[in-house]
């Protein structure tokens, strides 16, 4: 999409709504994946094994004993990653969230922005999705310049000593990780549970 058709500015209070919408649709499009990675990880199916065992004395049906634990186990899953990256976000001291919009007035990209924990973190992204219809056409592209140009402007203001961007992606998500490993990001740890990496954390010094 060519970068005069495309503009980026602050969600309007009319948007909520269809922002709440493409957010969630971005977990959908991960959050099976995320849920299949967590739970063939050895420690997981140790779990998932013992209680399979200790609900045997408890329910009558071998395969209701068997498959609840997976049931909860990836209702759990869904319900955390919707929680965390399905929500409109709360307001952060970099402003925001932003919308991409294309000429015709449609919204096609949601970012949002938030300040490090601490001194030299930088900014983070903790909102980045964009629409189905309107990916592999440069928006994530436009929204992660956008953020790397908010990100110096705030450690600028703030005196920081460096301009840092950080963005979190699901294990699952392989083309976010290739946009941003295009972008010059490289991935720097993450957190997870029980020794394995649910979330990779990339990061950029500006």
């Amino acid at each position: 999409m060519a970068p005069s058709h495309l503009s980026v500015r602050e969600m309007r209070e009319d948007e909520k709504a269809l922002v709440l919408e493409m957010l969630k649709a971005g977990v959908k499009d991960t959050e099976n994946r995320v849920a299949l990675h967590a739970l063939t990880r050895p420690p997981a199916l140790l779990l998932l094994a013992a209680a399979s065992s200790g609900l045997r004395f408890v329910l009558a049906s071998f395969a209701l004993a068997l498959l609840l634990p997976v049931f909860l186990a990836v209702a759990a899953v869904k319900l955390g990653l919707r929680a965390w990256w399905g929500s409109l976000p709360p307001p952060g001291g970099l402003g925001g969230p932003w919308v991409a919009v294309r000429g015709s007035g449609d919204v096609c990209g949601v970012l949002a922005l938030a300040p490090g924990t601490s001194a030299g973190d930088g900014a983070r992204v903790t909102r980045l999705s964009v629409s189905r219809w309107h990916r592999r056409r440069g928006v994530g592209r436009r929204l992660l310049a956008f953020a790397e140009s908010r990100a110096r402007a705030w450690a600028g203001g703030m005196g920081e000593p460096r301009a840092r961007l950080v963005v979190p992606v699901a294990v699952a998500a392989w083309g976010v990780a290739g946009l941003l490993e295009g972008c010059g990001y490289q991935a720097e740890g993450g957190w997870g549970c029980m020794g394995y990496t649910l979330v990779r954390e990339f990061s950029k010094d500006l």
